[in-house]
């Protein structure tokens, strides 16, 4: 599997990224049962992990780390990505009235601290700022990702969800520059494609990452737009002795701007088949084929 380097840092990750966010609904959450999903991603090459502080209620973090503790050798062999600023509603802050977004200093810290703390690791590979923060204040939130990284307590830092105006409004509260936008994206969501966002990530050195790439299910369900896609995914998948779920994975892989889809799933038999997707081949013609079909119309 092919390592792609984030924007012009040094640091690369694999070119599928393994979603946590549903560690913690999995019917086993075993330290063993985790130790598994990890090594089925890095016997594939899968060697990049993406977590958010809040995922799983605060838990998946916890839950992932354990198995890093009793084996700490795997974590020189995986690059670990985390995400912070969303506070939740929840019974482990009692104190907190509202869902809220945080950038502040002190609230980046804590968090960086306790991912650290959660996931047994004296480093991040990557921070992401999880949502815009319309309260944000952009000089102070830019000094403390700039400190976590001199600090070595995070190799790089990027964001997630933003426009280009929040990411360069930040940007230019920084020394250190942010390498990636992670974004939803998806045959069902292609408004990245064309709202410009996509480009300006390239023109800013920014790798996009994709979340929902399979649109959390939905290009599955019986829709208008699944039905349309339906006949292309059963044709492709049997041509290239692949499923369905492959082929729209690798519709994002084939563009030319490097996009890292993370790929979220506690089924270990569609774990065990995840760099399937590296065999597919999407030409321009298919590439389109699948966008007209998924938008129900020819393109302009």
């Amino acid at each position: 599997m092919r390592m792609i380097r984030l924007g012009k840092s040094d640091i690369e990750l694999s070119q599928l990224v393994y979603g946590v966010w549903r560690l913690a609904d999995a019917a086993d959450v075993s330290t063993k049962h985790v130790r598994e999903k990890i090594d089925l991603c890095l016997e594939q090459g899968i060697t990049s992990f993406d977590h958010a502080d809040i995922y799983g209620d605060y838990e998946c973090e916890r839950l992932f780390g354990q198995a890093l503790a009793v084996d700490p050798s795997l974590r020189s062999k995986m690059q670990l990505i985390s995400k912070c600023d969303i506070g939740l509603l929840s019974d482990k802050f009692p104190a907190r009235r509202v869902k809220l977004y945080d950038t502040s200093a002190a609230y980046v810290n804590a968090s960086v601290e306790k991912s650290l703390e959660n996931l047994s690791t004296d480093y991040l590979d990557l921070l992401l700022i999880h949502r815009p923060d319309p309260f944000m204040d952009a000089a102070e939130t830019g000094a403390a990702l700039d400190a976590l990284i001199d600090s070595g307590k995070v190799r790089a830092v990027g964001v997630s969800n933003f426009e280009v105006w929040d990411w360069r409004l930040l940007q230019a509260n920084m020394r250190h520059p942010l390498v990636v936008n992670q974004v939803e994206m998806s045959l069902l969501q292609r408004d990245t494609f064309t709202n410009g966002n996509l480009s300006a990530m390239q023109l800013d050195s920014l790798t996009p990452m994709a979340w929902s790439p399979l649109a959390g299910g939905a290009l599955f369900a019986d829709t208008p737009e699944t039905r349309r896609l339906a006949p292309l995914f059963k044709r492709l998948a049997e041509e290239q002795g692949a499923s369905s779920d492959h082929v729209a994975l690798a519709w994002l892989l084939a563009h030319p701007a490097n996009i890292l889809p993370v790929v979220g799933t506690n089924n270990v038999q569609r774990m065990k088949d995840l760099s399937k997707v590296l065999d597919i081949s999407i030409d321009r013609e298919t590439w389109f084929e699948l966008w007209t079909a998924a938008a129900g119309q020819e393109v302009p």
